[in-house]
């Protein structure tokens, strides 16, 4: 009985020191220092997403911006765009993060590159946008995946809604 007990309790702190670990942690692709997001909401949350509240700096490059009336929102993929959308709500001028500036374009002006090899937010296929069919093309040669306008991007994301709803 004793062997058991020290067994449990020698697997329990090899366990709580593996996540206690001080090796540096691998930046992920979707996202950027704090310093170098844009934020577009006002007020104590302006750093969350508006529908599911994920960190806006760790999924940037994946973030999207609309407004309702003079209420503008700010969302950690193109999935909680949509869902925004999916109330039947009207959203104006909707826009996402340009990959290689880090600024918001026009979703309407965008080329998406959608299932690359990227990681996904809020979804298995991962969608990222560049305001330059170049950056677009050499992103698609290097991940993976298939370029489309924000139409055709769209589509798949409400494809990926009739799985969850």
């Amino acid at each position: 009985m004793l062997k058991v007990v020290v067994s449990v309790f020698v697997a329990s702190l090899l366990i709580g020191c593996a996540g206690n670990s001080t090796a540096p942690q691998k930046k992920s692709f979707r996202s950027v220092a704090l310093k170098d997001v844009i934020l577009v909401q006002k007020g104590k949350d302006r750093e969350y997403c508006a529908r599911c509240g994920m960190k806006l700096a760790k999924y940037y490059k994946t973030s999207h911006t609309a407004e309702i009336g003079d209420k503008k929102y700010q969302y950690c993929s193109f999935h909680c765009l949509e869902d925004h959308l999916g109330e039947g709500v009207t959203l104006k001028n909707p826009q996402v993060v340009d990959v290689s500036s880090l600024k918001f374009i026009d979703v309407t002006k965008a080329y998406y590159v959608v299932g690359s090899s990227q990681p996904a937010t809020m979804s298995r296929i991962s969608k990222y946008a560049f305001a330059k069919k170049e950056d677009a093309v050499a992103f698609q040669k290097r991940y993976g995946g298939k370029i489309m306008d924000f139409y055709e991007a769209r589509k798949v994301v409400q494809e990926d809604f009739k799985h969850y709803r």
